[in-house]
């Protein structure tokens, strides 16, 4: 979603490169531009010239060291002063420590409400909570269905009722989770296509008869500067506790989920993009500065391959690595755990200067589908000795994965390009090297 924004941020900065020390002069158009350029993005107004104003009071006069230069000093406090507009530091949800831990999801229709229900559900149940999900949206047809749909997958229960009323289902529910030894409620609400008078009462209603341990706004991050008036308008009635950021994976240009934390002065706590219900990461505002600044996000990324990677097979794999007998079989497994850590586009924004790079890129997010397919139409000992994939072989694996000889061959080439290579690393001692350097956590 930022790549536009991180793409023109880094022009404007590039101004300033080689200027012996900051003036009022340099910082004001550079500073000038940066702000024409927030509002392009469509970061609230007021958000936009609080933040260039604190920008050039911290610039002026700035001595610029030998070692850096005024560009990077620049960098240096805008990069600051985002981390501050997006909240300082990470925030994470408060849990009950002596009763059962409650928590409303509020938002308006369309924001992901229902899909973040089960995701944080799943989070939930993997830190040991006995989780009970409350369909409390009574009025879209699919809503309970959905929530059902999700907390089968997850193997979460759903509290649902027949009866027409929000309250009473959520009053209910609070009864149900207490007789069966919950310690974990998520009460998904109705939202409405706007805000209105009505939705506004029963969610405030809810709140007065759930009395939450947390209360958590969804956004949007697609729907421009409408996400962040209806998140004042919610805080306004129902006083929520933090932000859930939807849709960052989007094309959008993101800048109201600069805005919506400033603006209602409520901490963001989750971001959830995608339909994959592992799709949910606590929101760390140094990190998202740094991807803005197109600096990448290389902790996320380390974090996402630690969640997905597991130590025992690492081992096994440099071991075969080491030993020159890699073969399809291993790869279908690499596959499968970079599928299970995001899609491509995503993992690549995380590396430091790879953003911008693939801004205009046409990533093939069904390319990993296809090689997948593949090698799962290869016999056991076609994927251990590729050298006896003869013509009809091929053929063969081309008609069982819906792919053409062509696609068959190329990765067969590329498989074969990839052995070359690990055979030089391994002359080189690359991996024992590796091995002295890196230890796995």
């Amino acid at each position: 979603m930022f790549e536009e924004l991180s793409l023109k941020l880094e022009s404007a900065l590039k101004k300033i490169t080689g200027q012996g020390r900051l003036t009022e002069n340099n910082i004001s158009d550079t500073l000038r531009e940066i702000r024409r350029i927030l509002l392009d993005a469509d970061v609230n107004y007021l958000v936009a010239k609080d933040f260039i104003e604190k920008v050039k009071i911290k610039s002026l006069g700035k001595e610029v060291l030998s070692s850096i230069s005024p560009g990077q000093l620049i960098t240096k406090i805008i990069y600051d002063e985002l981390v501050d507009l997006l909240g300082g530091g990470h925030r994470e949800i408060t849990i009950n420590p002596t009763g059962i831990t409650t928590i409303m999801i509020v938002g308006l229709q369309g924001s992901g409400k229902t899909t973040f229900c089960g995701k944080l559900a799943l989070r939930l149940k993997n830190f040991k909570r006995k989780v009970l999900l409350v369909a409390a949206d009574i009025y879209r047809p699919a809503a309970i269905q959905q929530l059902k749909i999700l907390g089968g997958q997850i193997g979460v229960e759903v509290f649902s009722s027949d009866i027409k009323d929000a309250v009473k289902i959520s009053e209910n529910a609070l009864s149900y989770a207490k007789e069966h030894n919950y310690d974990t409620i998520i009460f998904d609400t109705a939202g409405r296509l706007h805000v209105d008078e009505e939705m506004m009462n029963e969610v405030a209603e809810i709140k007065k008869i759930v009395n939450p341990t947390e209360t958590l706004f969804v956004v949007d991050s697609m729907t421009g500067q409408d996400a962040v008036n209806s998140a004042k308008a919610f805080n306004e009635k129902v006083n929520f506790d933090g932000v859930v950021l939807t849709k960052l994976d989007g094309d959008a240009r993101g800048g109201a989920s600069i805005s919506v934390r400033s603006v209602v002065g409520k901490p963001i706590k989750f971001i959830s993009n995608g339909e994959k219900l592992e799709n949910i990461d606590i929101f760390y505002p140094e990190r998202l500065a740094s991807r803005i600044l197109g600096k990448g996000d290389i902790i996320s990324l380390v974090e996402k391959a630690q969640e997905n990677i597991d130590e025992l097979e690492a081992k096994r794999l440099e071991e075969k690595l080491k030993k020159n007998k890699f073969d399809f079989e291993d790869f279908l497994k690499q596959i499968k755990m970079i599928k299970k850590m995001g899609s491509l586009s995503s993992l690549l924004g995380m590396i430091p200067g790879i953003g911008a790079q693939i801004k205009n890129a046409n990533i093939d997010e069904k390319a990993l589908v296809k090689v997948e397919a593949i090698i799962n139409s290869m016999t056991k000992e076609e994927r251990a000795n590729p050298k006896i994939l003869n013509g009809s072989r091929r053929k063969r694996i081309a008609r069982g994965s819906g792919t053409t000889i062509q696609d068959v061959n190329r990765l067969i080439k590329q498989f074969s390009e990839m052995q070359k290579m690990v055979m030089t690393l391994n002359r080189k001692g690359f991996f024992n090297q590796q091995n002295k350097n890196f230890k796995f956590h």
